[in-house]
């Protein structure tokens, strides 16, 4: 825009005024506006608000004085000239500075055992381990405490106590110099699944809480069922013969005193002919003994007659006697009606023939084994004991017998414990009898026994799906807020549904029961992808 002076009728001086005052405006509104950007730049040092790094972390949330100042030696500089964030230090640990002073902590396993180390620095240079009383306190999240003494160890100190795992809390880290105090906090969060509400739920992971429990210390031990020895019955015999009839088959059920067989036998017809000749003589002595006793009573014969006809009499019946307990001794009946030849194998109890080893015209000796008869109403289940369990397996003991090949159980006692152990197996033989009603227990079936060693009510237990390995060693993930945490644990007696927990876990800690796995597999995912 192009001034007429003419017509303004301004003069030169007017004009001068004019530009000087023009100059004097731009030169203060320029001040301004640097007065301004220069105020806005104080406030973001120290200003409500615009402290960057406290949108990660407050300032007294990671380190700083504990004097009480209110951070009034802020004043004058900004936040990165007084402090930097937790860096690596020389030693691996993470390294903390407020001003000249600064210390490295690092949590190191020494002999196996974690505990946190601490080096003291000032304007970078290594402090003696006395220019600084250290303290710490844990805090887990959890909620539980612990607090951290330090003792001098070479060129750090070390703290007297051990921390043990999980390694996911927060550290606060005191140390008191002669003239100022200092606090720095370590966050670590090793071991930790961050789940939602939501994806909780989705993933139907089930939590439980940590109680006590009467848990049942059950030994697995296996085992065969076999016959029952005291009632099957090895039938001989026991006089040699032919097989006339065979009247029973192999499998079939048979009652007491049932013909199995008949079997003609030379043998049987001596022993029944010298019955019958011994029964005729004593019949015989009989009657002489009784005509001799009359006519000596008479004073007809003489004493002498009578006393040997008494004596005949004896030992015709001596010899009747003889002659039946042969007969009774083979199994042989006094007569048959098929001859005297003849005699009949008969099932000694109600069972089954299980064995059979005769056919119709078949010779057989006196000891040859031709039926094996067994009641399988009841059987023995017969259990193998290592040595270092026999003091857990006691006679009169109840104990849970249970099939391998198919879902069938059953309850038995143990009548008998083996006293020796066998050479080779170093175990020895139990047995316990178990009834059969049903046939469901066969001879030669595979089993296992449960028997219960002890019985206890322990404090803190949780259920048995909630417990995972991680790194060979037994975990189990509790929740807490914002997820869950691989809390190792030590673990004692168990009886398949409950696992005690000796150490580890308190009781009403709350964990994930059904569906742990799925953060067992999260916690992998997320140490390859930190690995990578």
């Amino acid at each position: 825009m192009k001034i007429d002076t003419k017509k303004l009728n301004i003069s030169k001086k007017q004009l001068v005024a004019i530009a000087a005052i023009a100059v004097t405006g731009v030169v203060l509104g320029t001040a301004i506006l640097s007065n301004k950007t220069s105020k806005t730049a104080e406030d973001d040092g120290h200003g409500h608000g615009s402290h960057v790094e406290a949108k990660a972390h407050s300032d007294g949330e990671h380190h700083g004085k504990t004097s009480g100042d209110g951070h009034d030696h802020d004043k004058g500089h900004a936040d990165g000239e007084h402090h930097e964030g937790p860096s690596k230090g020389p030693h691996g640990g993470k390294l903390f500075k407020e001003g000249d002073f600064g210390l490295e902590a690092l949590l190191a396993e020494d002999g196996g055992e974690p505990r946190l180390r601490i080096w003291l620095f000032s304007k970078d240079k290594p402090l003696p381990n006395n220019a600084a009383k250290v303290s710490a306190t844990i805090t887990r999240l959890t909620g539980e405490t612990q607090t951290l003494n330090f003792a001098p160890d070479k060129d750090s100190l070390v703290s007297r106590e051990v921390v043990p795992e999980p390694h996911a809390f927060e550290i606060s880290i005191v140390a008191q110099t002669a003239t100022e105090s200092f606090m720095f906090v370590l966050n670590q969060e090793e071991g930790k699944v961050e789940l939602s509400d939501a994806q909780i739920k989705a993933a139907s992971i089930g939590i439980d809480t940590a109680g006590p429990a009467r848990i049942k210390s059950v030994l697995q031990l296996p085992g065969e069922i076999r016959l029952n020895e005291d009632r099957t019955s090895h039938i001989v015999p026991r006089i040699a013969g032919v097989v006339e009839s065979v009247q029973v088959s192999l499998g079939q059920a048979v009652r007491r005193g049932q013909v199995l067989a008949v079997i003609a036998s030379p043998a049987a017809s001596e022993l029944r002919s010298e019955l019958q000749i011994a029964q005729k003589r004593l019949t015989l002595a009989k009657t002489t003994y009784e005509r001799e006793k009359r006519l000596w009573e008479q004073k007809i014969s003489a004493e002498q007659d009578y006393l040997q006809a008494k004596q005949a009499l004896h030992e015709a019946e001596v010899a009747v006697a003889n002659a039946q307990q042969k007969l009774s001794a083979l199994g042989l009946t006094s007569g048959s009606s098929g001859g005297l030849n003849r005699f009949e194998l008969r099932a000694p109890f109600d069972g089954l023939v299980i064995e059979k080893h005769l056919s119709l015209g078949e010779a057989v000796k006196e000891d040859a084994v031709v039926f094996t008869v067994s009641d399988l109403g009841q059987v023995w289940a017969e259990i193998n004991v290592p040595a270092k369990d026999l003091p857990l397996v006691r006679v009169g003991e109840k104990v849970t017998i249970k099939a391998t090949a198919f879902d069938a159980s059953a309850t038995g006692t143990i009548t008998f414990v083996g006293s020796l152990i066998g050479e080779q197996t170093r175990m020895a033989k139990a047995r316990v009898v178990l009834s059969n009603p049903e046939g469901v227990w066969r001879p030669g079936l595979f089993v296992s026994a449960e028997v219960t060693a002890s019985e206890a009510e322990v404090p803190v237990t949780v259920a048995s799906d909630a417990i995972q390995t991680l790194g060979d060693k037994p975990v189990v993930f509790v929740k807490v807020n914002g997820g869950f945490i691989a809390q190792p644990v030590q673990l004692g007696r168990s009886d398949g549904k409950r696992v005690e927990v000796v150490q580890g876990l308190k009781p009403g800690a709350p964990y994930a029961a059904a569906g742990s796995f799925v953060l067992k597999s999260e916690l992998g995912k997320a140490s390859a992808e930190h690995t990578h």
